[in-house]
């Protein structure tokens, strides 16, 4: 195969232009959507219990039993998982842009019937809300490798790594407009509807128009997708998929030229185009030994790493509210209305995510291309691993009330140091170092291995994090380990994260084709990546 490609190495060489930022804005807003849909639910379980539980005449609020709070939390992550995995063999064989409205269009339908789940029961009502949550998660799933894949082949080598990050990181607006949502939808219905503290009156601290809360800010959720769709539909095929996938160079040059300025001149160079269609030496597929020879390792090191995280981050973002009840920092369900504790829950966790998570995320976009992918996540991971265990040895002096400020600065470093660190790179990298015609195969498998984390997360730190002593644990759930030996675990997780770093590769400033294998010679070395402009056959 020839060392590039005209239309590539116009692609790696091309200046920063307006239609890589429209890329990605319309990429961006499907992690909004992911991050809205993915954690608003958490926003609205405690108002789920009190709505759904609550026994009448009884002196202690309702929550969920812990096998609905499980599903509720976690089904969503069952659907991201299988998503991921499909979509993004789907976008290997289809196409990237074929099934990237699919997933949009999911994501919006699924929302808005979330917001109206039904039944004439409890349990009728969660049931619906756990199946349109699980394929809702499906069309999340496909988010994930379809739109790592699309910016990477979109952008140059130069600022690839930024350009992905600030797609990723659209999810900190996503989390951030989920609480700011629930905060004024709470605030608005407690004004209009003001309710006593449940130990005053029982009955009333749950007014009839709760009911509408939880459903209106699961539903706010299908509007930025909706508001995407067209323009995501508007987007050409990228040219590496068309060029080195469909094997058409010529298509490849005439759709980049639509949407790029880049240096076109009339005529097609036949030789590299007939070259690309006979070469067959990359070939290759996924359960192949030459795959495992060449990215077997690879695949290893960003799946685990990915695992690893996830089962951090998810833990500490689903349940942040029962952290902050730990300590103190959220009051007893009891001296609230059940609109009152939305807008508290609402109101803490948007603190962490303006200090800690939207930060993180932005100064990875503004350093990733200058530390590289390999220094970032390995950092990330070993200051997440240093604060856990900041946290959880002396855990009984943060509970102190006077202390509780500490807390919550150290908490939110964690989430800085995520988002500054591994949660950003693990869905970078997949979608640089694997061949084109692998790549959202792989970024699926590395990105359905994390939501497998995310599981994990979900399911196990609710039990974990229940208290030793069975007489304090929340109604239901059988002891755990304390909120204290939890955070241990997290921090030797990180720890774990920082060792399996090792497994992946720098690909800061290279291009896509050096990184995967694909600009090899018969030779098996490989070519230097071109520097000079070149002109590009259409």
């Amino acid at each position: 195969m020839p060392k590039e490609l005209g239309v590539l190495n116009a692609l790696d060489n091309a200046k920063t232009q307006l239609y890589h930022f429209t890329a990605i804005v319309v990429a961006g807003m499907g992690f909004f959507t992911d991050a809205y849909d993915l954690f608003c639910i958490s926003l609205v379980t405690k108002l789920l219990g009190r709505i759904y539980y609550t026994v009448p005449g009884s002196l202690t609020p309702g929550t969920l039993p812990p096998n609905v709070a499980d599903s509720v939390n976690g089904v969503a992550f069952c659907g991201t998982f299988a998503g991921q995995l499909f979509f993004g063999w789907l976008g290997d064989k289809l196409g990237r842009k074929k099934v990237y409205g699919l997933t949009l269009l999911l994501m919006v339908i699924c929302a808005i019937a979330s917001g109206l789940s039904f039944g004439h029961s409890a349990k009728g009502v969660i049931a619906t809300l756990c199946f349109f949550r699980f394929w809702l998660g499906f069309g999340i799933g496909g988010d994930y490798p379809l739109s790592a894949t699309i910016m990477s082949e979109y952008a140059n080598k130069r600022t690839r790594g930024a350009f992905i990050a600030a797609v990723f990181a659209m999810q900190g607006f996503g989390n951030l407009t989920g609480g700011i949502v629930a905060l004024i939808v709470s605030s608005a219905f407690d004004r209009a509807y003001k309710a006593p503290p449940y130990e005053q009156n029982a009955s009333a601290s749950v007014p009839a128009q709760a009911d509408y809360v939880w459903r209106i800010i699961v539903m706010v959720g299908a509007l930025p997708a909706a508001l995407t769709y067209y323009w995501r539909m508007k987007m050409p095929e990228t040219a590496r998929y068309t060029a080195l996938v469909a094997k058409n160079a010529q298509q490849a040059a005439k759709d980049m030229s639509k949407v790029l300025q880049v240096d076109l001149v009339s005529g097609q160079d036949k030789s590299e185009i007939e070259i690309l269609a006979q070469d067959d030496r990359n070939s290759f597929g996924l359960f192949t030994k030459e795959f495992a020879k060449r990215h077997g390792l690879h695949l290893v090191g960003t799946a685990v790493c990915w695992f690893l995280l996830d089962i951090a981050f998810y833990s500490q973002n689903l349940f942040q509210k029962d952290i902050f009840s730990a300590i103190g920092w959220i009051p007893a369900a009891k001296t609230m209305s059940a609109i009152q504790e939305v807008y508290t829950v609402a109101r803490a966790q948007t603190l962490i995510v303006m200090c800690g998570l939207i930060p993180g995320y932005w100064f990875t976009v503004a350093f990733i291309d200058i530390l590289g992918r390999f220094a970032i996540q390995l950092m990330g991971f070993f200051f997440m691993t240093v604060f856990m265990f900041a946290l959880a040895i002396p855990y009984h002096h943060w509970t102190l009330k006077e202390n509780r400020i500490g807390f919550i600065v150290m908490y939110s470093l964690t989430f800085f140091f995520a988002n500054f660190g591994p949660n950003s790179t693990t869905f970078i990298v997949p979608a640089e170092i694997f061949p084109a015609r692998l790549r959202s195969t792989c970024h699926g498998i590395s990105a359905a291995a994390g939501k497998a984390g995310a599981i994990v997360g979900a399911f196990g730190f609710l039990y974990a994090a229940q208290s030793t002593d069975p007489t304090q644990t929340d109604a239901g759930y059988p002891p755990g380990i304390g909120v204290k030996n939890t955070l241990i675990v997290l921090g030797c997780i990180n720890f774990f994260g920082m060792l399996f770093t090792f497994l992946v590769p720098e690909s800061k400033g290279k291009s896509l084709e050096e990184l995967s294998g694909e600009n090899e010679e018969e030779s098996g070395e490989t070519e230097e990546p071109q520097t000079s402009s070149r002109t590009v056959p259409v």
